[in-house]
């Protein structure tokens, strides 16, 4: 893991006990930092983990992220396979 996701990792860790959530976010799983640190770093890296933002800019870029991603998503409860099926299925694919 890289050094600058730890640290973002330890920002939102201190954040999230002061500040209320507002909404659902992504939930950074050991699973999910390993599976979609790429499609982070490629797609969302302007969002803190586990924030709102970085939830809207996955959804966003669902289409791009990798499969493995997209898995780890859904074992960690972010996203529904159902939903994924929706999209790929809009999607055309």
């Amino acid at each position: 893991m890289s050094y600058r996701v730890v640290i973002l990792i330890a920002c939102v860790s201190m954040l999230g006990f002061t500040v209320p959530a507002q909404a659902e976010s992504v939930t950074v799983t050991k699973a999910v930092q390993d599976n979609c640190q790429w499609d982070y770093d490629k797609f969302c890296n302007q969002y803190g983990l586990g924030t709102e933002l970085l939830d809207m800019c996955f959804r966003k870029n669902g289409a791009n992220l990798s499969k493995g991603c997209v898995d780890a998503l859904i074992a960690a409860g972010d996203v529904s396979a159902e939903y994924v099926a929706q999209q790929k299925k809009l999607l055309g694919r």
